[in-house]
């Protein structure tokens, strides 16, 4: 707490609510004193700081490759790889004028645009890596159908976009109690080549 409520000023402890960045936090204001007295710095300043030191990016595609082939009707399976800086957990420290806040990212989900113009296909995790196991089966969270070949493209193939959804969580670990979450969004490209099987009777 602040310095007044140490030394057993008069007061109260107010809770302060930002719906705007969800910064949830807690402040002491000396009887008479109509608003608190601003901080040197403000905790939200700092948790950007930390946020860039994260140098998160967007998702690590494992699944459509770009040197792969698929096939019009047969199910593909999408998964990325976690890391760090592509998926998270990632946290970071940032510090000054005797404010510490720390802050943890991590992918909430994963939206895949697939070029074709069908709706976006939303993962709420990396997705299941594909094996021969599994056949001709769906993924079980996070996959696509491709129904027709690319129309007018050159390398006959669809351009994607995966776009992850960072959840940031952060809490003042050194001043005075303050938290707060927010979200941003990092993205990545990706090519499939799809062809259509021939048949020959």
């Amino acid at each position: 707490m602040q310095e007044g409520k140490k030394q057993g000023g008069k007061g109260a402890v107010y809770r302060v609510v930002c719906p705007e960045t969800g910064r949830i936090g807690v402040e002491w204001i000396p009887d008479g004193q109509m608003q608190p007295a601003a901080p040197k710095i403000d905790p939200e300043v700092l948790v950007r700081r930390a946020v860039d030191s994260m140098k998160l990016v967007g998702p690590k595609i494992a699944s459509p490759r770009s040197d792969g082939t698929y096939v019009v009707g047969m199910p593909m399976w999408m998964w990325v790889e976690q890391t760090p800086t592509t998926y998270g957990p990632n946290s970071a420290t940032a510090a000054a004028d005797g404010v510490t806040v720390t802050a943890t990212a991590q992918v909430a989900s994963i939206s895949w645009t697939m070029g074709d113009g069908t709706e976006a296909v939303v993962c709420n995790g990396p997705g299941t890596q594909y094996d021969s196991s599994r056949g001709k089966a769906m993924s079980p969270d996070c996959g696509h159908v491709y129904d027709t070949v690319p129309a007018g493209q050159r390398d006959k193939a669809y351009h994607g976009t995966a776009t992850a959804t960072w959840t940031i969580d952060w809490k003042v670990t050194g001043g005075p109690a303050d938290a707060g979450s927010f979200t941003e969004l990092r993205q990545s490209t990706f090519t499939a080549h799809v062809r259509e099987v021939q048949i020959v009777k």
